[in-house]
């Protein structure tokens, strides 16, 4: 039987004025929560829940965006390390508050840039990392004691880690004064983005390792980010897209307490990831109704003492997929739309994408247009003055309580199946999601659904065009890369293998592969080898020579 206490005004009152100093009611001119007025229904607010209390619905702080901001964080990667680096530094000077990394698909998959199979893939989509001097130039004069980092990274992510490490070590940051997030999910990389390289269990297992060697040396780090974005990306429906990240989640939960974790150990660094797409009223009671059916789970079916374990804490990405080749300054109102959905829903952080991204990578000043769209909600538009300002609104609450249902019914199929890991081997997560997919497609071409600027109100003339006194002029297309860029970066990579001490680094390799196959947790091998000079793609390939590669399953 749980002991939290319920609901109530009184203990909302305390914890505001416990953050802020300041009692509520005395804040602004406008209320600083929006509920129902005296007379009005009281006790569907009771069942409703006040802001930073169980089940978390209203957000999980108290005071919200009027405590802290949300961290404004753009996704950034590109060509070389020199060159992201410099736009890391452009985007902190522009006001940005954390970094997210983009990794090229070479580096995503376990190659080094002179490897054959990473030929023509370098730098394009992200920037191409491969061993302790690449990632020491990555971060040069960004000071990784005080700006968080996060890195999308998936089946290398205990190599990323070991080198995130050695560069802090490098500066003389501790690993424990380390502050940020690695993805780590590599469920949904074989639900839908794809960039796994082993098969589910031992993937499952360096998953784990980086959850376990995290939670006990590094303190200040998300060990994992469990992803929905990706699965809306590839066309799940909002309910579907609660429902398998969070089975994920509890998969991941689960695996760490047979590891010997302590769930109120580990789920207070877990975060979340979602997309946040054009339909703003579902977008808004998806995040709510994913945050109300993690408490539940995390606290009556996990078990999870802790209120901080309770809380599903996420970032938030505009949709990728709204985006428009044709009349793309439309998409600079799909990104606010969207953004606010985030905001509006109580994200914790957002990346907002920029207008050029179907045609190619963006350019400088669509980057900053894009961060320029969060600060200009965060700082002139009101919604972060009022907690939870939609909440009560019939609309989304009714919203809210469907999407719930529906996930939860999902949730409960998905656990017949004996939960995540077995429903995707049978390619349960796949084939609904590609049923989603195939169904918004056809409802494009029959006209039943509407893009504007592609089925509705198309462009005539070829290009597009970012102001009016600009017709006649073709815009950038985006940012392209160089083939120079891939040239350096191979030429980088031979002359760091060749700098080393072979010997040192095949000892660390086979030490590596003797602890793996122990059973040990992999992470002191890893960083050990990286600090001999060993690459990424060599510790990649000794697991490869381990587990083998994983192949899926034909037919979805």
């Amino acid at each position: 039987m749980s002991t939290v206490e319920p609901p109530s005004r009184e203990r909302w009152r305390r914890e505001v004025k416990a953050q802020s100093g300041k009692d509520p009611e005395g804040i602004g001119r406008y209320p600083f929560l929006g509920e129902p007025r005296p007379g009005e229904d009281q006790q569907y607010l009771e069942r409703l829940g006040f802001p930073g209390e169980f089940p978390f619905t209203r957000g999980i702080q108290p005071t919200m965006y009027r405590g802290r901001s949300w961290t404004m964080r753009q996704y950034s990667g590109f060509g070389t390390v020199e060159e992201t680096n410099q736009r890391f530094r452009t985007l902190l000077g522009d006001g940005q508050t954390g970094l997210s990394v983009a990794f090229d698909l070479p580096t995503q998959i376990g190659f080094d840039p002179d490897h054959p199979r990473a030929r023509g893939e370098v730098g394009r989509v992200g920037v191409s990392i491969s061993n302790h001097k690449d990632i020491a130039r990555l971060f040069q004069d960004i000071p990784l004691d005080k700006v968080t980092v996060s890195m999308t990274i998936n089946a290398t992510s205990p190599i990323l880690l070991g080198l995130m490490v050695l560069a802090g070590e490098s500066r003389g940051i501790p690993r424990a004064k380390l502050g940020g997030t690695v993805q780590n999910d590599i469920l949904k990389e074989f639900t839908a983005r794809g960039t796994y390289i082993y098969p589910p269990v031992p993937s499952m297992r360096l998953a784990i390792d980086v959850i376990e060697f995290a939670t006990r040396e590094m303190p200040l780090w998300n060990s994992i980010s469990v992803s929905g974005y990706h699965m809306r990306e590839a066309g799940a429906t909002a309910a579907q897209e609660i429902a398998f990240t969070i089975a994920d989640a509890m998969a991941y939960a689960r695996a760490a307490q047979e590891r010997g974790l302590d769930l109120d150990d580990f789920l207070p660094r877990v975060s979340f990831f979602f997309s946040s797409s054009i339909r703003i009223l579902e977008e808004v009671a998806k995040f709510r109704a994913a945050r109300r059916l993690w408490a539940h789970i995390a606290r009556d079916e996990l078990g999870a003492r802790s209120p901080r374990s309770q809380m599903l804490r996420f970032h938030t990405q505009t949709a990728g997929s709204s985006l428009t080749a044709q009349q793309p300054e439309l998409n600079v109102i799909r990104t606010t739309i969207e953004a606010l959905a985030g905001v509006l829903g109580g994200t914790q952080s957002l990346h907002t994408n920029a207008m050029d991204e179907a045609l190619g990578l963006p350019t400088e000043a669509s980057a900053r247009l894009a961060l320029r769209t969060q600060q200009v909600i965060a700082e002139e538009s009101g919604v972060a003055n009022t907690v939870d300002p939609v909440g009560g609104a019939w609309a989304i609450e009714e919203m809210t309580d469907i999407l719930e249902s529906e996930a939860r019914a999902y949730l409960v199929e998905i656990e017949k199946m004996g939960g995540a890991v077995a429903a995707i081997e049978r390619g349960f997560f796949q084939e609904e999601i590609a049923k989603e997919a195939y169904r918004t497609a056809r409802a494009l071409e029959s006209g039943e659904e509407q893009v504007v600027g592609v089925t509705e109100h198309p462009e005539t003339e070829k290009g597009f065009y970012l102001f009016p006194e600009g017709r006649g002029k073709k815009a950038s297309q985006g940012q392209k890369i160089p083939k120079s860029v891939e040239e350096r970066a191979v030429r980088s990579s031979l002359a760091f293998k060749k700098g080393r001490k072979k010997s040192a680094v095949e000892t660390a390799l086979s030490d590596l592969t003797t602890h793996t196959q122990k059973g040990e947790n992999v992470m002191p091998w890893v960083i050990r080898a990286l600090k001999e000079g060993g690459t990424l793609g060599e510790i990649s390939a000794a697991w490869r020579e381990l587990y083998g590669e994983h192949h899926p399953r034909k037919g979805i």
